[in-house]
């Protein structure tokens, strides 16, 4: 049966992959940009299976006005994809508070902001699915990228709270965890910043590594797409889904060491108990 999906960020990268897919599959889409003239092809290709609108993940009214979009248009909404967002690459001290504060005001709260304007609707159906695409940064701290990962760390805390709220209504949440992807968000999308002369062995070698490194990332979009497809049409889709063997490469990695460390220091942490 043809679902009706939201998709933020739909103008470029891992949102423009997941748009075409969704309506080469027959599905139709409200595709949201911050400028929704850049999906323009899409209208043409696409005809009726496509609307395009403006949507700053950071407004309350704009999120609200793509759901009801979405309602409008095609009768109803059955998958959210929160996929807008960006991170560049600076050290922490260089980084000012501002530059902090519009990451994670668009990684974090875009996030929460256009999650809340579709659980109402979701609930009162007793069905859909919320996709959250995430990163390899939501489940270790990457160099150089502190406010993505702060923001990325935060939808991973607060879609785990929320698949345990909507799950018994009916409503599914997955968090998508992509690698490195052939795409523009390590070019043109993020500013690289080396920083001063002490982080040159740590932000510095990060910046000369993305720079050297874009173009060449495993990451298959169109597949990544597929894999989003496949997702959608399961009864129980997991919680999380790592994508790219970077990412599952790193994050096994990660969660090793993370056990290692704390069985080292188990003694310690449970000899805090009465």
């Amino acid at each position: 049966m043809s679902k009706v999906w939201l998709i933020t960020g739909s103008s470029r990268g891992l949102g423009r992959a997941f748009t075409e897919a969704v309506l080469e599959a027959g599905d139709r889409v409200v595709a949201g940009a911050r400028n929704p003239a850049q999906l323009a092809d899409l209208e043409k290709r696409f005809g009726e299976r496509v609307r395009a609108v403006s949507v700053d993940v950071t407004s309350e009214a704009q999120a609200k006005d793509a759901v009801e979009a979405a309602i409008e248009r095609f009768g109803g909404l059955d998958v959210l994809v929160n996929n807008a967002g960006y991170g560049n690459v600076a050290p922490v001290e260089d980084t000012t508070l501002e530059e902090f504060r519009a990451q994670i005001e668009t990684n974090l709260f875009g996030v929460i902001i256009m999650t809340k304007a579709v659980i109402p609707y979701f609930r009162e159906r007793e069905a859909g699915h919320i996709i959250q695409v995430t990163s390899i940064a939501g489940r270790l701290g990457p160099v150089g990228r502190a406010p993505y990962a702060a923001a990325k760390f935060g939808v991973e805390g607060f879609s785990e709270s929320l698949s345990r709220e909507l799950g018994p209504l009916g409503v599914k949440v997955t968090i998508v965890e992509p690698g490195g992807f052939r795409t523009d968000f390590a070019g043109s999308s993020t500013e690289l910043r080396e920083g001063r002369a002490e982080y040159d062995s740590t932000v510095g070698a990060t910046v000369r590594f993305q720079r050297s490194y874009n173009g060449r990332q495993p990451g298959d979009p169109a597949k990544a797409a597929a894999a989003l497809l496949q997702l959608v049409s399961m009864r129980e889709p997991p919680l999380r889904l790592l994508l790219g063997s970077d990412c599952y490469a790193a994050a096994e990695k990660s969660i090793l060491s993370t056990l290692e460390a704390d069985r080292r220091w188990k003694d310690l942490s449970v000899s805090t108990d009465f």
